[in-house]
């Protein structure tokens, strides 16, 4: 299994831990971060808390306190902390008040007390039990079974279920149903030996592609490459439902298998991952105490020990490094390790024994009980002298000769040959992979060479990392192979990033290798996804992409990404938005108990701000209102005085500008009017327009006040049309006083627009005025978008406008956009866009996107449009590539080209050919539909017109640009000489045998269609023997069965008008040969016959290349073969039985075979028998040792380069000379470009592919006892030179 997992960096430095408290007691929890200004929320289920009488929080630059007093059970919940992306875990528990009974602790030896516990260790609550697994916690430690109740106190006591749970749930803050993930594995337990699953569950819905899951032991191991014995991984699909079911199956746990895990989920641009812990617990053996207790680490030891500081970013809040440090792993690490506080070691009355013999004896898993048992505490001094101890001599394997090394290392890429030695080379070997019997392929190589046996891996990958056993028999070797990585270096670095606050911003880097891993760091600690997805990670082959969404203040900083090989640095600013004022405050100028409203609206509705009149501020009170709702910001005095008058002032909060405006006090002066005045309308609105038109914002309020004058007092109707406005109480309502008539509308709205009139009448007459009323409102929401095109990351999108505009031009748009599964909608513009389309931008290929539309005027802004209908941003892919002309004729051409170098993330639908005429823009498209071939011939085209053509490539999106040719095409055939291509064996003589087939397909070239003519020996072809097929790009020539007239000189013709070209192709058809003729029996003595004949008549039309004699006794009349392939006329048959009468027979025999009949002697042989002593004469002994003589010497030759050329000679000599060949006198005997042969006397140098370099003087030597010769001959190797075509 792999390492354990490494730990995530944090904002904290403490964390706060789960605690028990009584009722009505209080509780404080403490944390501690690592910056000082970090931003700190304590949660309860979720929610935030706020400081109260209930809750207590508080600040002191990093540290943070969160107090809870008064305990209910209510309160007995889960609690967490957040600062940045970090957030953790704990939870308040409530133990009830019990009675602690102490007893009498029995009589020991007295032991050092203990050191206090330290204080960030919660104490465990009152009714944990005391009996708690050994391994139910890697920090924590059983005490056996018997002890009393009263444990010594070098004994570390077991931590509670309460704590374990809290560090189990404080392990993966991420839980939560977010992401990708349906299901997310959860932490679990298992006893050694037993097994485990893990299961992780994925919709499929939303996703384009299947999902990819990977899962990890720690941060980089991948376990895709451990699947075997004990680990194997599963994946299911149910097609109903739609849901991916990842299982990781953990067999036969071992102790090493504990630490954290990571599951993660991919599909294209979609990324989420989760973090689990296994826990593994030792069996648990009865009345035996547990004596990992020694050698346990724990987060707080006794007074011999020491604490070590958690790691930045660690989810765990009981301890850092935590887990068992068993004997198994000390012999393969050198790290030092925390040793266990001093226990008091119990004396035995034992005779003494020596403990190294044990241990040197025992297997390294009871070297633990050992130590314990005799009192061993300095357990390193321990090891180091076992290790100095003298090993016991290994037994000697049977099988094996040669074992594997136990380890070996590759860089990764390269090969490596993993070599054995067996005893018996006969028995089988198989060799497995991780328990896995491997398969022969081009990557593993299997070899057999005497008793070694090797397994070779080519083009090692990180999945070859494994363990690898060669088993012969019952035996078997083991070794591990390490792939090494070569270092990921940084090839594009990052670049400086300046944004506003709320915008997207974007880090990429380009890596030196794909999917290689890389960290992301801000101001030096690590960062991860967490709750709120603020950071997004995103790869694309080698490029990796660091996201921040809406970014903050709090995001400035320097950002690094590492690699094992290297690291860039960049650096983000981010600057506040400006704020914009949509509706300044204006001036007012009101009188006495009427209403002042000031009233502004801002773009950001989350800005809070301040009202102030003189510099001082303005408190609310009875007669003044403030209010806030969304951007809009109100002061609203009711029954104004003249103290309420002065300048005043909106101050946003955190912007440095405010809005001001002037609050005038008009007081109402009326004249003395003598009586019998007639009545007098003293209409002031303030407009500057002459028809007296008064605007009003809808939903405000008018109260318009007219002073009149007359006397008697006049009597006031208000009049709308022909319609009466009454006095009483209403919405649109009139009131008379003296001195003046007061005209009010509540809530002015739309149909409240007209003329209104208002006459006034007394004995001395009467006067009217009218009074425009104009109602101005927000428009109307506009119509829904259309989206009317998609890019790779953008869109653009067209509305139309609102019906109405509110009574006040519309001044522009202001677009959101937003995911299509989520209810957050993002602000694309904000300043006012004016024209009636938009291109959005900044999205995410692949991903479904909503917009909406709302209109601005001078008033404000509408309510939202209707959202468009969902869009997937996607780009076209780029234009296809290599669009040439492959052929063309009178009505028809054929284009081609190459796929597009970049497709895109959706899928290429096919591709478009259109044509038009040259001078026009018409484009008429060549076929119905799309076509996915990349090839594509067009017919019916005008002849002589010069065409354009283009291509363009189709995906979801759209069609890419187009590919056009450089320059118009004239429909018309082209003319090609005509050239014949001779394939490569025809160019010599083609030799066949009699009844076979003969086939020749000769290719050609030419346009238009060439006529092609066949002859044999310049006479036509007989049609009845020989067919002939032509096509456009070749002729073939066949002959159902051959026979030896077919054999000749065969001509091909190829004309084009005036222009020819010709080849010639040789064929020779054989047969086997007829017999010998006229077999002699030349002379008779001893034992011996001499024999001759003539050759046969018909040789099959190739040389006879031997003969084979046999004989017969004309007794039994059985044939013996006396030679073969013999190559004479003549021969003497030798070692006859004397005795007997011998009759011969002679085959002939060449390249097809031997002739069907025999020639027999028609003589007979008879060997003699001795019937008188014969003395045959004396003679010298004839000495036939012959000096080497050349019968046929070397020829000197003229070759063509790239042809095989021989040179031949024959020699004679007794006994048999030893040949050698030179050339310009250096011997060639042993170059692989040279073969020499030799049959019975003929000499033959075979010179593979000759090049002008090889020629020069060859020379041949043979030399034997008796003498030695020599001959040599000059070779001339001539270049190729093309054909010249021929005009006839």
């Amino acid at each position: 299994m792999p390492e354990p997992t490494k730990k995530s960096a944090s904002a904290f430095t403490k964390k706060p831990k789960t605690q028990a408290a009584e009722l009505g007691a209080s509780v404080v929890f403490e944390a501690e971060t690592e910056k000082p200004d970090a931003k700190v929320r304590w949660q309860r289920d979720g929610k935030d808390l706020a400081a109260g009488d209930k809750y207590d929080i508080k600040a002191d630059g990093g540290k943070h306190s969160l107090t809870i007093k008064g305990i209910a059970k209510e309160d007995a919940v889960g609690y967490c902390v957040i600062a940045a992306a970090s957030k953790v875990k704990f939870e308040l528990k409530i133990k009830e008040k019990e009675e602690v009974k102490e007893e009498p602790t029995p009589a020991a030896d007295p032991a050092p007390a203990a050191d206090p516990a330290p204080a960030d260790v919660a104490p465990p609550p009152a009714d944990a039990p005391t009996d708690a697994p050994a391994g139910g916690e890697p920090n924590g430690v059983a005490p056996p079974p018997a002890a009393p109740k009263s444990a010594p106190p070098d004994v570390p006591a077991a931590p509670s279920p309460d704590l374990i749970a809290d560090r189990r749930m404080s392990v993966d803050t991420r839980q939560d149903l977010t992401g990708l993930f349906t299901e997310k594995p959860q932490s679990g337990d298992v006893t050694v030996g037993e097994n485990i699953t893990f299961i992780a569950k994925v919709c499929a819905e939303s996703l384009l592609k299947k999902p990819t899951v990977k899962w990890f032991k720690g941060k980089w191991m991948d376990l895709a490459s451990k699947s075997g014995k004990h680990l194997q991984l599963k994946e299911h699909y149910d097609r109903n439902t739609k849901v991916y079911t990842f299982e990781m199956h953990i067999i036969a746990a071992k102790p090493n298998f504990a630490g954290g895990y990571r599951c993660e989920v991919s599909s294209r641009d979609k990324f989420d991952s989760c973090n689990f812990e296994l826990a593994v617990h030792e069996v648990r053996v009865a009345e035996e105490f547990d004596i990992r207790a020694a050698f346990r680490r724990t987060s707080a030891s006794g007074s011999g020990g020491s604490k070590k500081k958690p790691a930045a970013g660690s989810s765990i809040d009981g301890s850092e490094d935590s887990g068992e440090l068993d004997f198994s792993a000390l012999l393969k690490k050198s790290s030092s390790f925390l040793k266990a506080s001093p226990r008091a070691v119990k004396v035995s009355n034992e005779p003494d024994v020596d403990v190294w013999e044990i241990l040197a004896k025992a297997a390294p898993t009871d070297y633990e009980k050992i130590a314990f048992q005799y009192g061993i505490t300095d357990l390193r001094g321990m090891l180091k002298r076992l290790k100095k101890m003298k090993k016991p001599e290994e037994k000697k394997s049977a099988a094996f000769l040669k074992k594997l090394d136990p380890a070996y290392q590759v860089e990764k890429g390269h090969k490596i040959k993993l070599a054995i030695e067996v005893a018996d080379g006969d028995k089988e070997v198989k060799w497995l992979k991780n328990g896995q019997p491997i398969a022969p392929s081009g990557r593993y190589i299997f070899e057999s060479v005497g008793n070694m046996r090797y397994l070779t891996i080519t083009h090692c990958s990180l999945a070859d990392d494994a363990a690898y056993t060669c088993v012969v028999g019952d035996e078997k070797t083991v070794t591990e192979l390490f792939v090494k990585e070569p270092p990921v270096t940084i090839l594009q670095n990052l670049e400086d990033q300046m944004a506003m606050k709320g915008e997207r911003v974007e880090f990429m880097c380009e890596v030196s290798e794909e999917g290689a891993h890389v960290k992301w760091e801000k101001d030096g600690v690590e960062l991860t996804r967490d709750e709120s997805f603020k950071y997004r990670f995103k790869k694309d082959g080698r490029k990796h992409y660091l996201i921040i969404n809406e970014a903050t203040k709090e995001d400035c900083g320097n950002y690094r990404v590492k690699t094992n090989g290297g690291e860039s640095v960049a650096e983000l600013l981010v600057q506040e938005k400006e704020l914009e004022v949509y509706q300044n405050i204006a001036d007012l100028t009101v009188k006495a108990k009427e209403q002042a409203v000031f009233k502004c609206e801002v773009s950001d509705e989350n800005v809070k701000g301040k009202w102030f009149r003189n510099g001082v501020e303005v408190q609310a009170d009875s007669r003044t209102h403030i209010t806030h709702i969304g951007r809009m910001h109100k002061l609203t005095i009711d029954d104004v005085k003249p103290e309420d008058q002065g300048d005043y002032t909106f101050v946003p909060e955190g912007y440095a500008f405010n809005l001001s405006a002037k609050l005038n006090f008009m007081e109402v002066k009326i004249d003395y009017v003598p009586r019998q005045d007639p009545p007098k309308i003293h209409l002031d609105t303030g407009s500057s327009t002459p028809e007296s038109t008064i605007v009003v914002v809808a939903g405000n309020k008018l109260r318009l006040d007219v002073p009149i004058t007359g006397d008697p007092a006049p009597t006031v109707v208000w009049t709308k049309g022909e319609k009466v406005i009454s006095e009483a109480d209403g919405r649109v309502h009139v009131e008379s006083v003296r001195g003046h008539c007061i005209f009010t509308i509540e809530g002015a709205e739309r149909q409240d627009e007209g003329v209104y009139s208002v006459i006034v009448r007394n004995p001395a007459g009467e006067d009217t005025a009218d009074i425009t009323v104009r109602v101005v409102d927000v428009p109307d929401p506009p119509q829904a978008p259309r989206i009317l095109s998609v890019g790779e990351d953008c869109c653009v999108v067209e509305w139309d406008p609102p019906h109405f505009d509110g009574g006040s031009p519309v001044i522009g748009y202001v677009l959101e956009r937003k995911k299509k599964k989520s209810y957050r909608w993002m602000r694309l513009n904000f300043d006012p866009h004016k024209e009636t389309t938009y291109t959005a931008r900044r999205m995410i290929e692949g991903m479904a996107y909503e917009i909406r539309v709302y209109a601005v005027n001078a008033i404000g802004m509408s309510r939202h449009s209707s959202p468009s209908q969902p869009f997937v941003p996607i780009a076209p892919t780029s234009e296809p590539m290599a669009l040439c002309v492959d052929d063309i004729s009178n009505t028809t051409i054929s284009l081609k080209w190459k796929a597009p170098e970049r497709v895109g993330s959706a899928e290429l639908e096919g591709y478009g050919v259109d044509y038009c005429k040259e001078g026009t823009d018409e484009w008429v498209p060549a076929f119905e539909g799309l076509t996915d071939r990349t090839s594509v011939t067009i017919r019916d085209l005008p002849t002589g017109e010069r065409m354009q053509f283009r291509v363009r490539a189709f995906n979801l999106a759209g069609p890419s640009a187009p590919a056009c040719l450089a320059q118009p095409v004239t429909i018309r055939e082209i003319m090609q000489r005509p050239k014949i291509w001779i394939p490569r064996h025809l160019r010599q003589t083609l030799v066949k045998k009699v009844g076979e087939t003969i086939n020749l397909v000769i290719p050609f070239q030419g346009k238009p269609r060439p006529k092609v003519t066949w002859k044999k020996e310049g006479e036509e072809l007989d049609p009845k023997r020989v067919n002939i097929r032509n096509s456009d790009v070749d002729s073939i020539l066949f002959i159902r069965r051959a026979e030896r007239k077919d054999s000749g000189k065969y001509d091909m013709h190829l004309q084009i008008e005036n222009v020819e070209d010709q080849a010639d192709i040789n064929i020779q058809i054989v047969d086997l040969p007829t017999p010998p003729q006229d077999v002699k029996i030349m002379d008779v003595w001893g034992f011996n016959v001499a024999l001759e004949w003539k050759p046969p008549k018909d040789n099959g039309n190739c040389d006879i290349i031997g003969y084979t004699i046999q004989k017969a006794d004309k007794k039994t009349m059985e044939w013996f073969t006396v030679y073969e392939q013999y190559r004479r006329t003549n021969c003497v048959a030798s070692d006859l039985i004397m005795g007997n009468e011998y009759i011969f027979r002679v085959y002939a025999i060449n390249m097809v075979g031997s002739s069907l009949e025999p020639c027999i002697s028609k003589d007979s042989a008879f060997i003699q028998k001795p019937g008188f002593v014969y003395k045959p004469p004396s003679y010298k002994d004839h000495d036939f040792n012959e000096a080497p003589k050349f019968t046929h010497p070397l020829v000197n030759r003229s070759v063509i380069a790239g042809y095989n050329a021989t040179l031949s000679c024959a020699v004679r000599g007794i006994p048999k000379p030893k040949i050698t060949w030179y050339k310009n006198k250096m011997d060639i005997s042993s170059e692989a470009k040279y073969r020499t042969f030799s049959k019975q006397g003929v000499l033959t140098l075979e010179i593979r592919k000759p090049c002008p370099f090889d020629g020069g003087v060859y020379m041949c030597k043979a030399v034997n006892e008796s003498g030695e010769d020599m001959v040599e001959c000059k070779l001339e190797v001539r270049p190729q030179i093309a054909k010249v075509d021929t005009k006839k």
